[in-house]
């Protein structure tokens, strides 16, 4: 099977010729290159015009025998450039009588690593110029399971070296820099496996208009927003169960964040596997391969049907080439006495948990100090906080601040991931409800997050066969008629789910204080995300969760939630 690929989302024609049974890839691009700033549309366009049929006859030139199928990026991207490319790919494959195949240029990104790494249902970590997001593939789609709240992680960098004066593309120019910089203390923005650029990026250049050298605000940029990346990466494969990453996107040819997946990998035992550059930047060589793929589905598209889309989401696709036993919900969470989460090891004893912040060889030892000693705090302050709240959460028996250790209760039979249940989910929107009310924000509230009980008398499912858990509650029921409103508030949370069990909220390290409803729509949205991610049919669980939350909270959240649903990720 051959089939031609041709891409044209925003800077780069090329045009591509995959032989399937060769497993080869032939590629012929020309790269758009403004004289000043970031790229122009309209530029954009004309070039797209001039180089698509130049790059396209090259292309066909390699072929070694007939072409079966003609596929071309459909979206996101730039509209006028996408229009350019599906007029190309329209006429090309009319005028060769065969099958016309549209691809979502960020599934080609990941797929093209799946491919050529033979990983069988890896997490896939997409860092490119206008996006970035963590998939996973589950249920006949790739579920985002995390993704840049305002900017594309290239575009941040290129805001950056615009204000400084440099040429597009700027995300090489941060890197030459930075190999010579001192880091350089700026804001670390992850809100569970969600991330955001917006703040980092105005200080830097706060930092550079203040005299701060521009090889060290290089370093310190590329050295948090990257540890932001693998640290969102890593959540994500501590939600799946799955021991595979793979990288797509052109920011990926920057040696700096492949060190850094690879460090994070190896340390918990994951695969990791980064395509060769031609395949990170954009290329026709993907979207041929997964062209191809598409075409081998029965995946094609009739002419009137083939519209492009400037705003075309990965999770839009459905996914025909693949089957279920590639689901990347399929793998174990690990062995339950030595649990290794996105950023602790927790030690499960019969009663007692130990949950150490080991060092991250990732990340500068700065930042990860830093952010060691501050989730530590936060949490054992958070976890306590919330329980006066009327929040079932584990009782904190010792904080080892130096360490990064806390000993807590051991609460809960099994991750909600792997008991979902409407009333399940609807209790953790309790739940956090009654935390919005007292003041702060879980942070990471996924699925993996809460802990359920499935039998056991009422006191066996609250913790009480502690002797130090014991006390804390019978403190806690003195403490009734002087409840705070945070507790007041609180207390529909604390009532038993009607299918059996406690629900506990676990793992507040990315909480913190704060009265903005835009914080506590974002919890939500982290929360709705890690349903959609794991769930097979998550929308009676999101009704749920939502008609609780309105219920328990205040609705004015759930309207910011649809708002920040409704950003583009495509700008």
């Amino acid at each position: 099977m051959r089939v031609v690929g041709i891409e044209g989302t925003a800077w780069c024609a090329s045009a591509a010729v995959f032989d399937s049974e060769r497993d080869a890839v032939s590629i012929e691009s020309e790269a758009y290159e403004p004289e000043s700033g970031g790229i122009h549309p309209r530029e954009a366009a004309e070039h797209m015009r001039e180089a698509i049929p130049r790059v396209v006859a090259a292309a066909l030139e390699t072929a070694e025998g007939p072409i079966d199928a003609v596929a071309f990026a459909r979206g996101p991207g730039i509209g006028p450039c996408l229009r350019i490319v599906g007029s190309a790919a329209r006429a090309l494959a009319q005028s060769l009588d065969v099958p016309l195949v549209g691809v979502n240029h960020m599934v080609a990104h990941l797929e093209i690593g799946r491919h050529r790494s033979g990983f069988e249902s890896p997490v896939c970590l997409n860092a490119s110029g206008a996006n970035a997001h963590v998939l996973g593939y589950h249920n006949g789609r790739y579920r985002v399971l995390g993704e840049t709240m305002d900017t594309g992680v290239g575009n941040a960098l290129d805001k950056f070296t615009r204000h400084v004066g440099w040429s597009h593309p700027g995300g090489p120019k941060v890197e030459e820099h930075a190999e010579r910089g001192d880091y350089v203390e700026f804001p670390y923005v992850v809100k569970g496996m969600d991330f955001s650029f917006s703040g980092i990026m105005s200080a830097a250049k706060d930092a550079y208009d203040d005299g701060t050298p521009v090889a060290d605000v290089c370093c310190g940029l590329q050295e948090t927003v990257f540890a932001m990346l693998t640290e969102v990466a890593e959540r994500a494969l501590s939600l799946t169960g799955r021991d595979e990453l793979v990288l797509g996107g052109g920011v990926g040819q920057n040696a700096r964040l492949r060190e850094m997946l690879a460090a994070m990998c190896e340390q918990r035992g994951a695969e990791f596997y980064a395509p060769e550059a031609r395949f990170l930047r954009d290329n026709a060589g993907m979207i041929a391969v997964l062209g191809a793929k598409m075409y081998g589905a029965g995946d094609t598209l009739d002419v009137a049907a083939s519209a492009v889309d400037p705003d075309f989401r990965p999770d839009e696709v459905p996914v025909t080439w693949r089957d279920d036993a590639e689901d990347v919900l399929l793998a174990g969470a690990g062995a339950p006495t030595d649990v290794r989460g996105a950023e602790a090891v927790v030690d499960v004893g019969a009663e007692t948990v130990t949950k150490t912040r080991r060092p991250k060889a990732y990340r500068h030892d700065a930042l990860d100090a830093r952010l060691r000693r501050e989730r530590t705090t936060h949490e054992a302050r958070l976890l306590s906080e919330a329980r006066r709240a009327g929040v079932p959460t584990p009782v904190v028996f010792d904080v080892d601040v130096p360490g990064s250790t806390l000993e807590l209760e051991r609460v809960g039979e099994a991750d909600l991931r792997d008991a979902l249940s409407e009333r399940r989910v609807a209790a953790v929107a309790e739940h956090l409800a009654a935390l919005h009310d007292a003041g702060f924000v879980h942070g990471d509230p996924t699925t993996r997050n809460a802990r359920v009980t499935r039998s056991g008398t009422r006191d066996e499912r609250a913790g009480r066969h502690d002797p130090r858990a014991a006390r804390h509650a019978q403190q806690r029921d003195a403490d009734g008629p002087e409840a705070s409103r945070g507790e007041r508030a609180g207390a529909d949370a604390t009532r038993e789910p009607r299918d059996g069990g406690r629900v506990y909220l676990i793992d507040f390290g990315l909480g913190y204080y704060t009265d903005d409803a835009e914080d506590y729509a974002m919890d939500l949205h982290v929360f709705e995300g890690a349903i959609r991610g794991t769930a097979d049919d998550p929308e009676p669980l999101l009704a749920a969760a939502e008609a609780a939350y309105r219920e328990a909270g205040d609705p004015g959240v759930l309207e910011q939630l649809r708002e920040i649903e409704g950003r583009g990720r495509y700008q």
